[in-house]
This record gives C-alpha cells, sequence and structure tokens, in this order.
C-alpha cells in the first residue's frame, strides 16, 4: 500500500490529496481507517518535498537594482504598488482601471518621486504589459519597450504561479489594503484617494522598518546615487491624436473646445488624455503646452495665461473712424475715443452731425483745453457739443471732482450770520 501512495504522490507531485487517493487503495485492498490513511499520505508527501526541495534562497537586492510593481483592488478601486527593493521605499497610487496606459503613467510618476530609475522594473505577468509569452518567457508589449528604452531600464516578469518571486511587493499590496484603504474608505473620488495615498507613502517611509532595521526615506538618498537619470521628458503614453489649433487658439476634442498658448495658432499638435485630463502635446519637442480637465461635449475650457490675462469684463468695441470729421476728431486719442462710446451708450442720436461743431470748437481754443474739456465731459457725462461750448467757456477755474467713486462728497460752504426764528415772527402773532 505504500508503494501506492508512494507513487502516486510521485506522478502528481506531490499535490493528490488524501480524501481523492482513498477510493483507490479501498480497490487495492487497504482495509485501514480513513485517519491512519491519511497520516499515510502525509508521510509520503513529506518524504517527496524532502528529496524534491526547490532550493529557494532569500534576495539579496543591490542599490539602484529593482523596482517591484503590481496591482490590486479594493472596493471598486484599483491600487498600483511599487516597492524599490534595496531601500523599501514604498509608493502607492489609485487609479479607476488597470490599462497599460494607466499603468506606465503611474510608473513614470513612481520614477519623478524617486528621483532616478532603477536598472529593472520587476513585475507580475500583467495582461496590460503582455504582449505574449513563449516558452514561458513574457514577451513584453511594444508601448511598454519603447517606454523602458525611454527611460532606460530593462523590463522583467516573475515566474508563472511562483508568489515567492514578488512577494515583496505582495506584502505591500495587502498592507494597503490594511492600513491605508480599510481605515479610510470610502473616499470621495479619486483625488481624494490618491492625497491619502500621498500621506500615507510618506508616513510609513518615515518610520523604521522591520525588515531592514533603517528609516527607508533615508536609505533612498543613498540608493538616489546609484538610479539611472530621469530623461528630460515624459515618455508618450496612450493613444494621440492630432489636432490643429483654429484662430480662436482651441483645438477640438471629443465635440468640446480647449485652449492652447496663441503662439501656435496654425500649428498641428497632438492630443492624450490621462486620468481625466487631456494634454496639449508640441509634434516637434514632444513638450506639454497645454493640460486642461475634460469638459462635457459642447463645453469649453479656456486658460486666461493662453491669452495673455483674463477676460475683460465688458467686449470693447473698438472705434474706427471712416469719415474725414471722425478722423480729425479721433486724432486727440484715447479721450476722443471715451466721449463717442460714452456718447454712444447714452443714445446721443445727433453725435455724428456735432463731430463737426467739436473740431471747431478744438480749433478755437486749441489742443490742450479742449482735450480737458473733453476730459472733464467724459468725468460728468455731458455729451453734447453746447455741454463742451459750455466747460470751454467756463475756463480753467471751474472746480473738479477729487474724491473716488463712492466716497462721501464733502462740500466747504461759505459761513453765513446766523438768525434765529424769532427774528422772523409777525409782529403781534406768536
Amino acid at each position: 500500500m505504500a508503494a501506492l501512495v508512494a507513487g502516486r504522490v510521485e506522478k502528481t507531485s506531490g499535490r493528490i490529496s488524501a480524501k481523492r487517493l482513498l477510493p483507490a487503495a479501498r480497490a487495492a485492498g487497504y482495509a485501514g481507517s480513513p485517519r491512519n490513511f491519511r497520516r499515510l499520505v502525509a508521510a509520503a508527501k513529506q518524504a517527496w518535498r524532502r528529496e524534491h526541495h526547490r532550493g529557494r534562497r532569500p534576495a539579496v537586492w543591490s542599490p539602484g537594482e529593482h523596482l517591484v510593481i503590481d496591482w490590486g483592488a479594493e472596493g471598486g478601486l484599483h491600487v498600483f504598488c511599487a516597492v524599490l527593493a534595496w531601500c523599501r521605499v514604498r509608493f502607492v497610487r489609485f487609479a479607476r482601471d488597470e490599462r497599460a496606459e494607466t499603468t506606465l503613467a503611474l510608473l513614470a510618476e513612481c520614477f519623478e518621486v524617486l528621483g532616478g530609475v532603477p536598472g529593472t522594473v520587476l513585475a507580475d505577468r500583467m495582461g496590460c504589459l503582455k504582449g505574449g509569452v513563449v516558452a514561458n518567457v513574457v514577451v513584453p508589449t511594444a508601448e511598454y519597450v519603447r517606454f523602458a528604452g525611454h527611460y532606460g531600464f530593462r523590463p522583467d516578469f516573475c515566474q508563472a504561479a511562483d508568489p515567492e518571486s514578488k512577494g515583496i511587493v505582495e506584502n505591500l499590496v495587502g498592507y494597503a489594503k490594511s492600513d491605508l484603504i480599510v481605515p479610510q474608505a470610502p473616499f470621495g473620488d479619486l483625488a481624494a484617494a490618491n492625497a491619502a495615498a500621498v500621506a500615507w507613502c510618506a508616513e510609513v517611509n518615515g518610520v523604521i522598518h522591520s525588515e531592514i532595521c533603517a528609516v527607508p526615506a533615508e536609505r533612498l538618498v543613498i540608493e538616489r546615487e546609484l538610479l539611472g537619470p530621469l530623461p528630460s521628458l515624459r515618455a508618450s503614453i496612450g493613444r494621440q491624436v492630432t489636432r490643429k489649433v483654429d484662430r480662436l487658439s482651441c483645438v477640438r476634442f471629443a465635440s468640446a473646445r480647449y485652449s492652447v498658448p496663441v503662439r501656435l495658432i496654425g500649428e498641428t499638435v497632438k492630443l492624450r488624455t490621462d486620468d481625466g485630463r487631456l494634454l496639449v502635446i508640441m509634434t516637434s519637442m514632444g513638450q506639454v503646452v497645454a493640460e486642461h480637465f475634460l469638459v462635457p461635449p459642447g463645453g469649453a475650457s479656456v486658460r486666461d495665461e493662453h491669452y495673455g490675462g483674463p477676460r475683460p469684463a465688458s467686449p470693447r468695441r473698438a472705434v474706427r473712424p471712416r469719415t474725414a470729421a471722425e478722423k480729425e476728431f479721433c486724432a486727440l486719442g484715447p479721450t476722443a475715443e471715451a466721449f463717442i462710446t460714452g456718447a454712444a451708450a447714452a443714445g446721443h442720436t445727433r453725435l455724428g452731425p456735432e463731430l463737426a461743431e467739436l473740431n471747431t470748437l478744438r480749433a478755437a481754443h486749441g489742443e490742450q483745453a479742449f482735450a480737458a474739456a473733453l476730459d472733464r465731459a467724459v468725468a460728468f457725462s455731458r455729451w453734447r457739443a453746447a455741454d463742451v461750448r459750455s466747460i470751454l467757456g467756463a475756463g480753467a477755474g471751474v472746480p473738479g471732482p477729487t474724491a473716488e467713486p463712492g466716497d462721501a462728497l464733502v462740500l466747504d460752504l461759505p459761513v453765513v450770520p446766523v438768525r434765529p426764528l424769532a427774528d422772523y415772527a409777525i409782529g403781534g402773532l406768536s
């Protein structure tokens, strides 16, 4: 009976259970109890494992060599975890999906937080990064290979059905779930979840790690000197579309408008969506020139800095003189333009015919006096030629308003003698 059990254990590589092997043993003549049979199978499995031990060694990490990454999921959110193996610095972020562009964008953010690029990135056999498997060797996708070439690291993958090879990050996934997600969930939105993740990483990276008996953030300072340098530009991640900047200094995407700097009018740019944002990228240099949050179809996202400043409170209609009288009057400058726009707003329909009279007053009194009278007319909203003539007739001695708009008007009135009301009483009446 022992030979039968040893043969089946050898054939199944020590994975068969006593429950499934007992019927075959009964058919071969075994008449003992199931309990004794379970003991026999357990002894046979132990003997087989002693002869077929995998001989695994503990991992020995070198500074600047390995970054281990993996995905987890909890409470409707996907959590991306990465560990820089030697210093044990942990990086955790949340996302809505585990697509390739999301993974690569978070990996790029991880490199920026670390301040460098490790020599190897060890990942699980993620479907988003795996292009195929040949003879148990994972073939990475072309996009992942381009990303690795841009940052200068070697992509590597764990063995199939081998959790021990990435236990360092598997422990981080479980730790993030139990210490970050469970106590603080549910999060209001993705931004709040990532803000909590940033604070949590700063906390756990600033205390002594039980395995290395050192503070990971302090060891990162040492390891950063051995990391590869970050490239000057981020890699192009995800699907991109090409658009031409229109005369409004905008591009259209998903039936919405997004502004770009006015210097790019007529240029061709690339658009890429990233975690609810739209990135506008220069095709020649690969530089991000504008960044917007996605808006619904028919909407517009306009940044004031793209147009040199904020939009004016009200649209300005330029004064464009056409007739000889208009050109002569507008030659006075901004004061004349302010007079025309103010008169138009007040509904002064006789402004056109009166321009000739105003030009005559200018010639008669001189440009300086006429400009001062026009300024006073604008300040007091007097739009007729007769008003300007009256101001010119009053001369330069008239007082002008000195208070700011909204301040109390204080006038120095002349002092006169005060008489009691009794002086005005009619004789004999009281």
